[in-house]
């Protein structure tokens, strides 16, 4: 079942017709090779062309008795054929069509996959420049740090996103790759000139080497790019939700009329979305670690990577392609609260600037050890007796005497933190630009 997120034409590259239909364009490809060397006639050719076809239901009863998912695909197909059905699969194995199959479908995806990323980038850009001023408290260790602004913030999402991006187009390109090359990939019993044409036509490349299997270090690097991809969404995912907490609501996500948050507590407003997204991160890395187990097979080719892909193939990619489409809609309607953003920031009583202090005396001549000293025992202070940090500071003999109550002041200016904003964005939007250029 395709979740709800998820548009139908995702579900459908995994469905047992489509399957059964890429298979079925891998044969005929395969027939028109044969028809171009003289092995397949062209009446045959046109027979096949224009009769082939296969009814799932029929392949499924027959698979039932034969134990053999092709054999039963090719004796239906044969039904509908007739007696030129003795042309199709020529010198071909079985992982010739389905490994081929494959990658066609897995191409499929990940063009929608990477749609979605396009969007979502499109979406974080837009928020990004909404938010590129408003001064946000950063946070080291879950402490308060230093200011940052909301905006540098998700200019960061985008980047790495982008970069996800790329991995996408790199992934699509190690998986684009199809093989027909009989029994154990030595072409024994079929031209190399039939593999060129098959993958042509799928649109694909041929592999330079295959056994009977293409290597499966491709399909590694592949659900690994995927599963890299929802980590980052976990991690812009977590991020929401200690923005929502309570004791924090810098930001939330959007809460709809008629919602309801909890069965028992009629205020809770829960950041549902991004936990739900966290846990979908989850699976992904184990289908990531599924196809790097499957890397390893027996000689020339097991099984044992069959039952693990025809799991990890589709929920990987539908469930991917869903995250992507609600971490969209998670932050095209996200709920941005400035002003307490200002009030966190405001909460230790001026503490974020020790570090501009404790320069400032540095410039003055004093030793970066004593300057942190001085700077230090008056932060304790704060955070053990609440006082307010610049008082402290102006009575302080060790720091006045270097600093006059004029110069601490300028040194709580916030506006000194976030004054490079324009320039990370620079960076970040400008070069994107070019590369798309």
């Amino acid at each position: 079942m395709v979740p709800r997120y998820t548009k139908p034409e995702m579900g459908a590259i995994w469905s047992e017709t489509n399957k059964f239909k890429k298979w079925l364009d891998v044969e005929v490809y395969a027939c028109e090779g044969w028809n171009a060397l003289g092995r397949v006639p062209d009446d045959a050719l046109k027979t096949i062309q224009e009769k082939a076809d296969f009814d799932t239901d029929r392949i499924l009863e027959i698979e039932a008795e034969v134990k053999h998912d092709v054999i039963a695909f090719l004796t239906n197909v044969a039904e509908y054929v007739g007696p030129d059905s003795r042309f199709i699969h020529i010198g071909l194995t079985s992982s010739d069509v389905l490994d081929t199959a494959l990658a066609i479908q897995l191409v499929e995806a990940t063009d929608l996959i990477t749609l979605e990323v396009e969007k979502l980038l499109e979406v974080l850009a837009d928020r990004a420049q909404e938010f590129k001023h408003t001064p946000q408290m950063g946070r080291s260790h879950g402490i308060h740090a230093e200011p940052i602004t909301f905006g540098i913030k998700l200019a960061g999402w985008y980047e790495e996103m982008g970069r996800n991006l790329e991995r996408l187009h790199t992934a699509r390109q190690a998986i684009a790759v199809g093989m027909i090359s009989g029994a154990v990939g030595t072409y024994a019993n079929v031209d190399p000139s039939i593999e060129e044409h098959v993958c042509r036509r799928a649109g694909l490349v041929p592999s330079g080497v295959s056994s009977q299997v293409i290597s499966r270090d491709r399909h590694a690097e592949y659900f690994n790019t995927l599963a890299l991809v929802a980590t980052s969404i976990e991690k812009f995912s977590v991020e929401i939700r200690h923005m929502q907490r309570t004791e924090v609501r810098e930001a939330e996500e959007f809460f709809s009329k008629g919602q309801k948050g909890s069965s028992a507590m009629p205020h809770k407003r829960n950041p549902i979305a991004t936990e739900n997204l966290t846990g979908c991160a989850r699976l992904m890395r184990s289908y990531a670690q599924a196809a790097m187990e499957d890397v390893a097979l027996w000689h020339e080719r097991d099984i044992s990577h069959s039952s693990v892909e025809r799991v990890i193939a589709p929920d990987a990619t539908i469930l991917l392609h869903y995250m992507l489409v609600r971490f969209t809609g998670v932050m095209k309607k996200l709920l941005v609260y400035p002003e307490n953003m200002m009030k966190n920031i405001e909460i230790t009583g001026g503490l974020i600037n020790s570090q501009r202090v404790m320069l400032a005396l540095v410039d003055k001549g004093v030793s970066r050890e004593d300057a942190y000293a001085f700077v230090q025992r008056n932060a304790m202070r704060v955070w053990n007796e609440g006082v307010d940090y610049q008082t402290l500071l102006n009575g302080d003999p060790d720091v006045s005497k270097y600093l006059s109550p004029g110069e601490v002041e300028q040194v709580f200016d916030l506006e000194y933190h976030i004054k490079h904003a324009d320039t990370i964005f620079d960076r970040v939007f400008e070069e994107q630009e070019d590369e798309d250029q």
